[in-house]
Protein backbone atom coordinates (compact mmCIF):
# COMPACT_ATOMS: atom_id res chain seq x y z
CA UNK A 1 0.00 0.00 0.00
CA UNK A 2 1.57 3.60 -0.67
CA UNK A 3 2.38 5.53 2.25
CA UNK A 4 0.09 9.19 1.53
CA UNK A 5 1.91 10.78 4.85
CA UNK A 6 3.24 14.21 3.99
CA UNK A 7 7.15 14.36 3.88
CA UNK A 8 8.25 15.67 7.25
CA UNK A 9 8.81 19.69 8.49
CA UNK A 10 10.55 18.82 12.00
CA UNK A 11 13.50 19.72 12.62
CA UNK A 12 16.03 17.49 12.79
CA UNK A 13 18.28 16.45 15.73
CA UNK A 14 21.44 17.69 14.85
CA UNK A 15 20.49 21.31 13.91
CA UNK A 16 20.63 23.78 16.23
CA UNK A 17 17.83 25.14 18.58
CA UNK A 18 15.62 28.13 17.29
CA UNK A 19 13.63 28.65 14.51
CA UNK A 20 14.01 28.08 10.82
CA UNK A 21 16.03 29.96 8.54
CA UNK A 22 14.37 29.55 5.67
CA UNK A 23 11.01 28.57 5.88
CA UNK A 24 8.53 27.95 2.31
CA UNK A 25 4.79 27.19 3.07
CA UNK A 26 2.34 26.14 -0.05
CA UNK A 27 4.73 27.17 -3.04
CA UNK A 28 3.37 27.29 -5.71
CA UNK A 29 4.80 28.39 -9.15
CA UNK A 30 3.65 28.35 -12.77
CA UNK A 31 5.55 29.62 -16.21
CA UNK A 32 2.44 30.06 -18.08
CA UNK A 33 0.76 27.33 -18.47
CA UNK A 34 3.48 24.95 -17.40
CA UNK A 35 2.80 24.22 -13.49
CA UNK A 36 6.53 24.06 -12.00
CA UNK A 37 5.80 23.58 -7.97
CA UNK A 38 2.57 22.25 -6.69
CA UNK A 39 2.42 23.55 -2.91
CA UNK A 40 5.92 23.12 -1.71
CA UNK A 41 6.87 23.12 2.14
CA UNK A 42 10.05 22.91 3.75
CA UNK A 43 12.04 24.34 6.58
CA UNK A 44 15.38 25.06 6.69
CA UNK A 45 17.21 25.18 10.20
CA UNK A 46 20.15 27.05 11.44
CA UNK A 47 23.48 25.00 10.24
CA UNK A 48 21.79 22.25 8.63
CA UNK A 49 22.99 21.18 4.67
CA UNK A 50 19.65 19.84 2.35
CA UNK A 51 20.33 18.14 -0.19
CA UNK A 52 17.41 18.54 -3.27
CA UNK A 53 17.33 15.65 -5.87
CA UNK A 54 15.19 14.73 -8.14
CA UNK A 55 14.62 14.42 -12.36
CA UNK A 56 15.58 16.59 -14.16
CA UNK A 57 12.45 18.82 -14.65
CA UNK A 58 11.29 18.69 -11.58
CA UNK A 59 10.88 22.08 -9.69
CA UNK A 60 14.36 21.67 -7.80
CA UNK A 61 15.84 25.13 -9.79
CA UNK A 62 12.60 26.73 -9.53
CA UNK A 63 12.56 26.14 -5.90
CA UNK A 64 15.60 27.36 -5.35
CA UNK A 65 15.33 30.33 -7.47
CA UNK A 66 12.04 31.32 -5.22
CA UNK A 67 13.75 30.86 -2.34
CA UNK A 68 16.59 33.71 -3.04
CA UNK A 69 13.67 35.73 -4.81
CA UNK A 70 14.75 35.47 -8.36
CA UNK A 71 11.89 34.16 -9.48
CA UNK A 72 8.02 35.45 -8.09
CA UNK A 73 5.70 33.27 -6.72
CA UNK A 74 2.06 32.74 -7.25
CA UNK A 75 0.73 31.76 -4.29
CA UNK A 76 2.42 30.54 -1.11
CA UNK A 77 4.93 32.46 1.32
CA UNK A 78 8.53 32.47 1.96
CA UNK A 79 10.08 33.56 5.50
CA UNK A 80 13.71 34.61 6.16
CA UNK A 81 14.84 34.84 9.88
CA UNK A 82 10.73 34.77 10.49
CA UNK A 83 10.53 37.82 8.21
CA UNK A 84 8.17 36.87 5.30
CA UNK A 85 9.92 38.03 2.10
CA UNK A 86 7.89 36.50 -0.90
CA UNK A 87 5.55 39.24 -0.90
CA UNK A 88 8.39 42.13 -0.97
CA UNK A 89 10.01 41.60 -4.35
CA UNK A 90 11.42 44.99 -3.73
CA UNK A 91 13.43 44.34 -1.13
CA UNK A 92 14.86 41.39 -3.09
CA UNK A 93 18.52 42.85 -3.23
CA UNK A 94 18.37 43.05 1.05
CA UNK A 95 17.25 39.93 1.17
CA UNK A 96 19.68 38.43 -1.39
CA UNK A 97 22.93 40.24 0.69
CA UNK A 98 21.97 37.46 3.16
CA UNK A 99 21.95 34.35 1.05
CA UNK A 100 24.72 33.60 -1.12
CA UNK A 101 23.74 31.56 -4.34
CA UNK A 102 25.55 29.74 -7.03
CA UNK A 103 24.88 28.66 -10.50
CA UNK A 104 25.78 26.15 -12.85
CA UNK A 105 27.82 28.24 -14.95
CA UNK A 106 29.81 30.19 -12.43
CA UNK A 107 28.72 33.73 -13.97
CA UNK A 108 32.27 35.32 -13.53
CA UNK A 109 33.02 38.41 -14.57
CA UNK A 110 35.55 37.96 -17.11
CA UNK A 111 37.46 41.38 -17.29
CA UNK A 112 38.04 40.72 -13.42
CA UNK A 113 40.56 38.47 -11.69
CA UNK A 114 39.90 35.94 -9.53
CA UNK A 115 40.44 38.84 -6.54
CA UNK A 116 38.36 41.06 -8.19
CA UNK A 117 35.20 39.16 -8.47
CA UNK A 118 35.32 38.71 -4.92
CA UNK A 119 35.92 41.98 -4.07
CA UNK A 120 33.22 43.61 -6.11
CA UNK A 121 30.09 43.28 -4.26
CA UNK A 122 31.39 43.89 -0.54
CA UNK A 123 32.80 47.27 -1.42
CA UNK A 124 29.71 48.19 -3.82
CA UNK A 125 27.30 46.94 -1.34
CA UNK A 126 29.10 46.80 1.87
CA UNK A 127 31.29 49.71 1.69
CA UNK A 128 34.10 48.07 2.33
CA UNK A 129 37.69 49.21 1.55
CA UNK A 130 39.49 48.54 -1.36
CA UNK A 131 42.54 46.84 1.29
CA UNK A 132 39.63 45.19 3.30
CA UNK A 133 37.75 43.66 0.30
CA UNK A 134 41.30 42.48 -0.68
CA UNK A 135 41.79 40.80 2.32
CA UNK A 136 38.55 39.14 2.60
CA UNK A 137 38.90 38.32 -0.94
CA UNK A 138 42.31 36.54 -0.48
CA UNK A 139 41.38 34.55 3.00
CA UNK A 140 38.24 33.15 1.05
CA UNK A 141 40.63 31.82 -1.85
CA UNK A 142 42.26 30.42 0.73
CA UNK A 143 38.87 28.62 2.47
CA UNK A 144 38.33 27.52 -1.25
CA UNK A 145 42.01 26.34 -1.65
CA UNK A 146 43.19 28.29 -4.67
CA UNK A 147 45.04 30.68 -2.86
CA UNK A 148 47.65 31.17 -5.87
CA UNK A 149 44.65 32.11 -7.89
CA UNK A 150 43.60 35.39 -6.89
CA UNK A 151 45.57 36.98 -10.35
CA UNK A 152 44.30 34.72 -12.46
CA UNK A 153 41.26 35.81 -14.84
CA UNK A 154 38.38 32.95 -15.62
CA UNK A 155 39.53 32.07 -18.66
CA UNK A 156 42.84 31.33 -17.40
CA UNK A 157 41.27 29.48 -14.69
CA UNK A 158 39.91 24.87 -14.59
CA UNK A 159 35.84 25.14 -14.84
CA UNK A 160 36.60 23.88 -10.63
CA UNK A 161 38.48 26.80 -9.95
CA UNK A 162 36.30 29.40 -11.05
CA UNK A 163 33.04 27.42 -9.92
CA UNK A 164 35.25 27.86 -6.52
CA UNK A 165 35.82 31.14 -7.03
CA UNK A 166 31.74 31.73 -7.34
CA UNK A 167 31.55 30.20 -4.04
CA UNK A 168 34.02 32.76 -2.76
CA UNK A 169 32.15 35.43 -3.86
CA UNK A 170 29.02 34.38 -2.63
CA UNK A 171 30.77 34.02 0.31
CA UNK A 172 32.00 37.56 0.67
CA UNK A 173 29.06 38.98 1.48
CA UNK A 174 29.04 36.46 4.81
CA UNK A 175 25.50 35.16 4.01
CA UNK A 176 23.48 32.99 6.66
CA UNK A 177 22.48 30.93 3.77
CA UNK A 178 24.11 29.40 0.93
CA UNK A 179 22.19 27.95 -2.12
CA UNK A 180 23.96 25.91 -4.49
CA UNK A 181 22.08 25.36 -7.98
CA UNK A 182 23.74 22.04 -9.07
CA UNK A 183 27.24 23.16 -8.53
CA UNK A 184 29.10 20.93 -10.45
CA UNK A 185 26.77 19.90 -13.89
CA UNK A 186 28.85 22.12 -15.99
CA UNK A 187 32.31 20.50 -14.77
CA UNK A 188 34.58 17.17 -15.94
CA UNK A 189 34.31 14.39 -13.47
CA UNK A 190 37.65 15.01 -12.34
CA UNK A 191 36.85 19.06 -11.57
CA UNK A 192 33.90 17.33 -9.32
CA UNK A 193 35.45 16.52 -6.80
CA UNK A 194 37.18 19.37 -5.59
CA UNK A 195 34.16 21.70 -5.47
CA UNK A 196 31.88 19.40 -3.47
CA UNK A 197 34.64 18.85 -0.93
CA UNK A 198 34.26 22.83 -0.79
CA UNK A 199 30.95 22.89 0.22
CA UNK A 200 31.72 19.75 1.95
CA UNK A 201 34.08 21.75 4.23
CA UNK A 202 31.64 24.64 4.38
CA UNK A 203 28.90 22.50 6.24
CA UNK A 204 31.12 20.88 8.10
CA UNK A 205 31.99 24.61 9.38
CA UNK A 206 28.32 25.12 10.27
CA UNK A 207 27.07 27.10 7.02
CA UNK A 208 23.45 26.41 6.47
CA UNK A 209 23.05 25.11 2.47
CA UNK A 210 20.56 24.15 0.07
CA UNK A 211 22.23 22.01 -3.07
CA UNK A 212 20.48 20.96 -5.81
CA UNK A 213 22.56 18.11 -7.19
CA UNK A 214 22.86 14.89 -9.21
CA UNK A 215 25.87 13.50 -6.92
CA UNK A 216 24.35 10.64 -4.62
CA UNK A 217 27.59 10.49 -2.95
CA UNK A 218 27.97 13.69 -1.88
CA UNK A 219 24.11 13.81 -1.07
CA UNK A 220 24.74 10.43 1.61
CA UNK A 221 27.64 11.87 3.22
CA UNK A 222 26.84 15.37 3.46
CA UNK A 223 23.42 15.79 4.10
CA UNK A 224 21.30 16.34 7.32
CA UNK A 225 17.98 15.89 5.16
CA UNK A 226 17.51 14.93 1.61
CA UNK A 227 14.62 16.22 -0.35
CA UNK A 228 13.42 14.35 -3.12
CA UNK A 229 11.03 15.94 -5.91
CA UNK A 230 9.08 14.67 -8.79
CA UNK A 231 6.42 16.62 -11.12
CA UNK A 232 6.98 20.07 -8.84
CA UNK A 233 6.24 18.27 -5.86
CA UNK A 234 8.42 17.05 -2.73
CA UNK A 235 7.59 13.48 -2.74
CA UNK A 236 9.86 12.51 0.74
CA UNK A 237 12.11 13.84 2.78
CA UNK A 238 14.51 11.88 4.83
CA UNK A 239 17.92 11.51 6.53
CA UNK A 240 20.50 9.61 4.03
CA UNK A 241 20.26 6.39 6.00
CA UNK A 242 16.82 6.39 5.96
CA UNK A 243 16.37 7.62 2.25
CA UNK A 244 19.14 5.57 0.62
CA UNK A 245 18.14 2.29 2.48
CA UNK A 246 14.56 2.31 3.19
CA UNK A 247 12.91 5.52 0.87
CA UNK A 248 8.95 5.12 1.97
CA UNK A 249 7.22 6.41 -1.11
CA UNK A 250 7.52 3.76 -4.09
CA UNK A 251 8.53 6.94 -6.83
CA UNK A 252 11.61 7.55 -4.76
CA UNK A 253 12.76 4.15 -4.62
CA UNK A 254 11.98 4.01 -8.35
CA UNK A 255 14.07 6.86 -8.56
CA UNK A 256 16.74 5.88 -6.85
CA UNK A 257 16.80 2.13 -8.45
CA UNK A 258 17.49 4.00 -11.71
CA UNK A 259 20.40 6.52 -10.52
CA UNK A 260 22.16 3.60 -8.55
CA UNK A 261 22.12 0.83 -10.43
CA UNK A 262 21.96 1.80 -13.97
Amino acid sequence: MTDTTPPTLTKPETTAAGAPVLRVTGLDKSFGPLHVLHDVSIDIWPSESVVVIGPSGSGKSTLLRCMNLLETVDRGDIAFDGQAISAEARDAPAVRRHMGMVFQNFELFQHLSAAGNIMLAPMKVLGLSEAEARDRAHALLEKVRIPEKADFYPSELSGGQQQRVAIARALAMRPRVMLYDEPTSALDPEMIKEVLDVIRDLSQEGMTSVVVTHEMGFARSVADRIVFMDEGRIIEIAPPDRFFEGAIHPRTARFLDQILHH
